[in-house]
């Protein structure tokens, strides 16, 4: 009897499935430190207990997108294990901090499904969430996922893509219960500029870069368990190279922000996303961001500011998109976020 499992094809997939994912995962330290040793990651509220006290929290939580990545990868093994390519994002919202101690599961529901003209590949759409141990929703996404069919011959499902929101309204962002930042320092945060600071239409280059090595994408690869055979299989693509996570990517570009945006504390919505271009070992990846909108929050010490944030590798600040709407070669990642920052 057959015992393994090959993952899920396009042709598996209905309308209206959830699936529950295996395996939970109890969050500690060690998922902090790892963390930032993957990247430069310094945002103070998610580096020092007391910072987060003096804020109104009762400790540090796991950087956001640490959590992300926690359940983002117990979704791979039924999701995108047989992927070619994870298309974007939607609808994110992170809606509890996660805290040493707690134990996440990812849950996923169906919600789209779209074969391509090719026959040969399909798109899932699903809409995930993560749970902590008392059964509450800690954070919510939308993605797309190009799958590969296991029968070229099957028919076709009934196409349904789902309408998704172009951004979170701001008045659905969910700030963390308790959060205040009266009493911010700026010193400490390590930057001046707070949320009146910023400007809509401006842009930041964020300076700094980081080329990535095979051992330390294959370490995150591990660590958030994506099984997903891009990205660690080198067999697996025609050109005998391992993709890069794009949750890889995300975490780098979002800890190179850190020099320009050191106040943009924590993510808390996630607009939209797309992973332009392949990402390989070696590439030097820099961001830069766009100010795309403010707003106020419900208390009158933190800002809502969204964010475009974008990597690329060589020499591309501040381009984007051709003139015939295809990104530039060298864009990796296009990110459109919400953050919460002190006024």
């Amino acid at each position: 009897m057959l015992k393994t499992n090959a993952g899920r094809f396009f042709e598996d997939y209905t309308i209206g499935d959830v699936i529950h994912h295996a395996v939970p995962r109890t969050i500690s330290g060690g998922e902090r430190a790892m963390y930032h040793a993957l990247y430069p990651a310094r945002h103070a509220l998610y580096s020092s207990d007391e910072f987060a006290r003096a804020s109104g929290l009762p400790a540090s939580p796991i950087d956001d997108l640490a959590a992300f990545h926690v359940v983002f990868g117990k979704s791979v093994p039924d999701i995108s294990l047989n992927a070619v390519a994870n298309l974007g994002y939607a609808e994110g919202k992170w809606l509890k901090p996660v805290y040493e101690g707690d134990t996440l599961r990812s849950v996923s529901e169906v919600i789209g499904l779209k074969q391509n003209s090719s026959g040969k590949t399909g798109v899932v759409y699903v809409r995930t969430s993560g749970l902590n141990q008392h059964n509450e929703t800690v954070m919510e996404f939308v993605r797309w996922v190009m799958v590969r069919k296991r029968d070229e011959n099957a028919p076709a499902p009934e196409t349904v893509v789902p309408e998704l929101k172009q951004s979170i309204d701001a008045a659905d962002l969910v700030l963390p219960e308790g959060l205040d930042f009266s009493n911010y320092d700026t010193a400490l945060s390590g930057d001046p500029h707070r949320w009146g600071d910023y400007a809509i239409g401006e842009t930041i280059d964020h300076v700094d870069g980081v080329t990535i090595e095979e051992a330390e994408h294959m370490l995150a690869t591990r660590l958030w368990q994506n099984t997903a055979k891009v990205h660690f299989d080198a067999m697996h693509r025609d050109d005998g190279q391992r993709l890069i996570y794009g949750g890889h990517v995300i975490s780098m570009a979002r800890a190179l922000s850190f020099n320009g945006l050191a106040n943009a504390q924590m993510i808390v919505g996630l607009n939209a996303g797309a992973h332009a271009n392949p990402c390989f070992s070696g590439d030097t990846v820099r961001a830069w961001s766009e100010v795309l909108d403010k707003a106020d929050t419900s208390n009158p010490s933190i800002g809502a500011t969204r964010l475009r944030l974008v990597a690329y590798k060589g020499d591309a600040a501040f381009e984007l998109k051709r003139d015939d709407g295809k990104y530039v070669p060298q864009v990796l990642l296009d990110l459109d976020y919400w953050v919460v920052m002190p006024k």
